[in-house]
C-alpha cells in the first residue's frame, strides 16, 4: 500500500533550530529548512551525515566544499554531498531553502556536530 499522507507546515508555527534554522516539511526520507535573513557571519567547517540541495532565495554566501571554493546567489542552487567537509560564510544577509536527505532533524543531526 502506498502512503497518501498530505502535509502542510505553516512557517509562522514551524519549530525553529538552534542554528537559525526553520523546520518545514518533512517525509520519511527527505526534509526542507528555511535560513530566514542569516547575518553575515565566517562559518565553521563541519561535516553532516546527509546529503543537502538548496536554493538561494536573496542574498550572498561563499560555499567552501571539500577545498573549493563558490559563491552564491539568488537563482543559484547547490548541493552539498553527505560526509563531505564544508563550509558556508554568509557575506550579506541570506535567505535559501535547503532540502536534506535522510533529513537532517532526525535524532539532532543537524543541531550537533557529526
Amino acid at each position: 500500500m502506498s502512503d497518501s499522507t498530505i502535509k502542510k507546515v505553516s512557517v509562522s508555527t514551524s519549530p525553529k533550530g538552534t542554528m537559525g534554522q526553520t523546520y518545514l516539511v518533512s517525509g520519511r526520507r527527505v526534509a526542507m529548512r528555511l535560513w530566514d535573513n542569516e547575518q553575515p557571519q565566517p562559518g565553521a567547517s563541519d561535516r553532516r551525515d546527509y546529503e543537502t540541495v538548496g536554493y538561494v532565495i536573496s542574498g550572498r554566501a561563499e560555499l567552501t566544499l571539500e577545498g573549493q571554493t563558490i559563491r552564491l546567489q539568488p537563482g543559484d542552487s547547490w548541493l552539498v554531498p553527505a560526509g563531505s567537509e564544508h563550509r558556508y560564510r554568509i557575506l550579506e544577509p541570506f535567505t535559501a531553502v535547503e532540502a536534506t536527505a535522510p533529513p537532517a532533524q532526525v535524532h539532532g543531526r543537524d543541531e550537533s556536530k557529526s
